[in-house]
């Protein structure tokens, strides 16, 4: 399968520079994925499409303020640091920019000397292991001195950092947001609890390797990055009863799509779980558990439009792309809604 088989083309002034005011006031293109028959809505009438007993899986990771602008020490050149993950407690694996000037040993300051860290480690892929040294709590030091690591095709400075974030994040540990929940409010939350559609979350920290573009020309040459998840008992629990019941598991976004894949027995169960998932998900996977999927516009050539289209079809996917592009819909982490059912 060619990767160019996935490629489509994107006007620039459809990749959404900033969110709407209104989370939920995005639109939403409702496809079937069997038939391909399209309707087009706003995100909010998602509630329509959704019945009691159904479970909406959602990914609670938290998008860490993971970029820091420092200098190093007695040169005073600029340095920029992007956190990949933490390793234990104050060993964390990063991006350098320029790597050039971060070598073993070298040490760096950040804000007014309040943290500061030293290369311990260079790897074979050009990421540095860094020992980070500060008073206090790490968090709230990279909640002061951090920015928001938003995506390489989003140009506009970000005015409230709550917008790239889900209104239900808490666990800390992203470097880039699951952008499929983005368009849930609170107050469409309810309306969903109160329809009796059931809740779980997966955790799933977005690793960068999201961005990353698939360099291979066969898609099944494609290595993806592995990125860490959890899933509780407690939320295992009330995935498998949904299934018992007759009834769908939606996952909310692609993160949690893979969580659950990379979770579930072949007779499509889940049970407490964490670990490292590389899974991909391309045409001809057979899903364990999913049955129907929220989902962003994404990136032409991208491993999450090949997800998408292996939950569906190329031709279908393809086509509501191509849809999408004539309508005008806004693409990527700020953009419109797909609901794949």
């Amino acid at each position: 399968m060619k990767v160019k088989d996935f490629y489509f083309d994107l006007p620039e002034e459809l990749i959404a520079q900033v969110p709407l005011e209104k989370r939920d006031e995005s639109r939403l293109m409702v496809v079937d994925r069997k038939t391909g028959e399209l309707e087009h809505k706003k995100f909010k009438n998602i509630i329509e499409y959704l019945e009691p007993g159904d479970c909406l899986v959602l990914n609670d990771t938290r998008v860490m303020p993971a970029r820091l602008y420092g200098a190093k020490e007695g040169t005073g050149a600029k340095m920029e640091f992007l956190l990949l993950r933490r390793i234990e407690k104050d060993l964390w694996e990063i991006l350098v920019r320029p790597g050039k000037r971060a070598k073993v040993g070298n040490r760096f300051v950040f804000g007014n000397g309040e943290l500061k860290g030293e290369i311990v480690k260079v790897q074979d892929d050009g990421n540095r292991i860094v020992k980070f040294e500060y008073e206090g709590i790490f968090e709230e030091v990279l909640d002061r001195l951090g920015e928001m690591p938003l995506p390489p095709y989003i140009t506009e400075k970000l005015q409230d950092k709550e917008r790239y974030q889900t209104v239900y994040s808490r666990e800390v540990g992203s470097a880039a947001a699951p952008t499929a929940g983005l368009h849930f409010t609170d107050e469409l939350l309810e309306e969903v609890k109160a329809k009796g559609i059931k809740i779980a979350f997966v955790t799933l920290h977005v690793g960068l390797g999201t961005f990353r573009p698939v360099k291979a020309e066969t898609v099944e040459d494609h290595q993806m990055h592995a990125e860490h998840y959890y899933l509780s008992e407690e939320n295992a629990k009330i995935i498998n009863s949904t299934k018992e019941n007759g009834k769908r598991v939606i996952a909310v976004g692609t993160t949690s799509n893979r969580t659950l894949e990379s979770i579930a027995s072949e007779n499509g169960r889940v049970k407490e779980e964490s670990g490292y998932t590389s899974i991909f998900i391309y045409p001809g996977y057979k899903f364990k558990i999913v049955d129907a999927l929220i989902t962003n516009f994404h990136l032409p050539e991208s491993t999450l439009i090949m997800l998408i289209s292996a939950f569906s079809t190329r031709d279908i996917v393809m086509n509501a792309y191509s849809e999408a592009v004539k309508e005008r819909y806004r693409f990527f982490s700020f953009g419109d809604a797909m609901f794949l059912h």
